[in-house]
């Protein structure tokens, strides 16, 4: 089956709510290698003006990934994970991601494109918490066509 392409335009309902953790923010830090105490000691967090420990950046990309899930996992979508390789990601900060923070992201289908038997596909995730947003992600995937295409 191919990628569908009436999915364009499409948007999920919010998934989630994704909790993040003090001990998950440390974690992030030690897998990117950062030292910044920003990620670890909540008095250093709390004197730059945070309620606590904030994210590495692209902690983001890990959270918006699952509510992707919800588009890329829909059988009438025409995804072959298999096929898939990762080819773009944007993140607009609106506030740094807290320890704290439950969040929900709403998934859209900002775009497909054909090209050359390949899907090129644009999604938009909002995340936000407490109603306010708190990063936009931005992911282009490419689906690999098949023999067939």
């Amino acid at each position: 089956m191919p990628v569908n392409v009436a999915f364009e335009g499409r948007s999920y309902p919010p998934s989630g709510p994704y909790a993040v953790s003090a001990a998950q923010i440390a974690a992030f830090a030690d897998a990117v290698g950062s030292d910044d105490p920003m990620h670890r000691d909540a008095e250093v967090a709390r004197a730059a003006g945070y309620a606590d420990v904030i994210a590495s950046p692209t902690l983001a990309v890990a959270i918006a990934q699952h509510c992707d899930r919800v588009y890329v996992v829909d059988p009438e979508a025409g995804i072959d994970y298999n096929r898939v390789v990762h080819g773009e990601q944007r993140l607009v900060h609106h506030r740094p991601i807290t320890a704290g923070d439950e969040l929900l992201g709403e998934t859209t289908v900002d775009s497909i494109r054909m090209a050359g038997g390949h899907a090129m596909i644009t999604t938009r995730t909002e995340l936000s918490a407490a109603g306010e947003p708190v990063c936009t992600s931005t992911s282009t995937i490419v689906v690999r066509g098949g023999e067939d295409t």
